[in-house]
């Protein structure tokens, strides 16, 4: 068994997946080829995999390499998880130039003219991905950590139906554990079926377990948005409360699976400039995730060199799906995740070929998705919406058309709430001359030109 971890210079995130994956007998004795480009990261990866290893006793062993081909040779799964142009300079630049323009964004990484540039940057290096997986891997399982996820997941199918692949996201059971915390119950006691795409699926049926029955748990979500007793939880971000989703549910009737922090610009409802009265009661972070990412940063680096200090690195499983996908794979034990993939007819009022969230059952004839065809109409209005902003996009990256992405940064509900036209094709124009070399070879030439 070889596990191959593309981007393994995320220590942390590396750690989290490796050391899930030794939990399992049928992965505890695997190659583990950790790939990155920065070698300082990546021999800190190799110590915190070791010692991971060592401390849990298994016969793994670690191989690094800073060629991507070589890397792949011969894996089984390969996990994919990094991010094109960093924190700086291209996350920077894309909240400081919209900024410029009015144009004002929660995070930046999934849809909107934030979300349009990092999937510009970041599908033709997923593409060489493919292309190696070609050469070396043709049968390995792609587990796809990168963000903005849907686009990723659609181009990828799109150019490489081949490949197999899942995105995969924590969003869905993130969520139930919010939700069970603002319920006062253990997130046991609470079941779930949910459908739609990455960062906008919801919660079609939601039950939980009340003296010994199961029960519609959105009566008392309701009741206690009502009451002001909800939302407790507070996600990834503790300074953004869920008043996002909360409100969200109260009018549409179902509670979606991202945060708050990120709903609020993936629709034109919560973020305005003329109503800073919206931004005050939903809490909503604005341009403060460029300095969460400086804190994290910091956290990282602090948990990395505690890490390489230890005598032992102990880890307790994490709720990420990767090492559950690959052991059912290797062993045929049956397990359910949520993933994204492409839609054939799994979600039927979105387009062919789209990337969907939904139930998969996984074994070893690999990953096994569940059609959800009982979507609510005006559920499937909101997500087209962030659709028709992945599929331009997806449209430009295989088209090589640079009027494509104009096109899909003024259909992003958020973007077309604040700017007119032209400002968002000048904002579009000035985004991909600042990105420079981290965008693709046509388009640089494009602005050569």
């Amino acid at each position: 068994m070889k596990l191959t971890f593309i981007g393994a210079g995320s220590t942390i995130f590396m750690k989290n997946i490796i050391g899930d994956a030794l939990h399992y007998p049928a992965l505890a004795d695997a190659t583990i080829a950790l790939m990155d480009i920065d070698q300082t990261r990546l021999a800190e990866s190799e110590l915190v995999a070791r010692k991971l290893i060592a401390s849990q006793g298994t016969g793994a062993r670690v191989e690094t390499y800073t060629s991507q081909r070589a890397a792949l040779d011969g894996a089984d799964f390969v996990i994919v998880a990094f991010q094109i142009g960093g924190y700086k300079p291209c996350t920077l630049t894309d909240f400081d130039i919209p900024k410029r323009y009015g144009l004002r964004q929660t995070i930046a990484d999934t849809l909107g003219i934030g979300g349009i540039m990092r999937g510009l940057r970041t599908v033709p290096h997923l593409w060489a991905i493919c292309e190696d997986m070609r050469a070396v891997c043709p049968d390995a399982l792609m587990l796809q950590y990168v963000n903005p996820m849907a686009i990723n997941t659609w181009a990828i199918t799109a150019r490489y139906p081949d490949i197999k692949q899942v995105g995969l996201c924590h969003s869905v059971q993130g969520t139930a554990e919010e939700l069970a915390r603002d319920l006062g119950i253990p997130v046991t006691d609470l079941r779930y079926r949910a459908g739609g795409i990455n960062h906008m699926a919801f919660y079609l049926d939601l039950e939980m377990r009340k003296n010994g029955t199961w029960q519609d748990a959105y009566p008392a979500l309701h009741q206690g948005y009502r009451e002001g007793r909800f939302p407790t939880a507070t996600g990834a971000n503790p300074r953004c409360p869920n008043y996002v989703r909360y409100e969200v549910m109260k009018h549409f009737g179902a509670f979606v699976t991202e945060s708050s922090e990120h709903f609020a610009e993936y629709t034109p409802w919560f973020i305005k400039s003329h109503r800073p009265d919206l931004i005050q009661r939903f809490g909503i972070p604005l341009d403060e995730y460029p300095t969460r990412c400086e804190e994290q940063i910091d956290e990282w680096k602090t948990q990395a060199a505690a890490l390489k200090t230890a005598e032992r690195i102990e880890h307790a499983k994490s709720h990420e799906y990767a090492a559950t996908i690959m052991n059912s794979v290797a062993t045929g034990t049956p397990s359910v995740i949520y993933g994204n993939v492409a839609n054939h007819g799994l979600i039927p009022q979105l387009p062919q070929g789209c990337a969907v969230e939904t139930p998969c059952l996984v074994d070893a004839s690999g990953i096994q998705p569940t059609a959800v065809t009982d979507i609510p109409p005006h559920l499937i209005a909101m997500m087209r919406t962030n659709v028709n902003v992945q599929e331009l996009t997806v449209h430009a990256l295989l088209n090589e058309d640079r009027e494509a992405i104009h096109h899909a940064a003024m259909m992003d509900p958020r973007t077309a709430a604040e700017l007119d036209l032209g400002q968002i094709r000048d904002l579009t124009n000035d985004l991909i001359a600042a990105h420079g070399s981290w965008m693709p070879d046509w388009l640089q030439k494009d602005q050569a030109a």
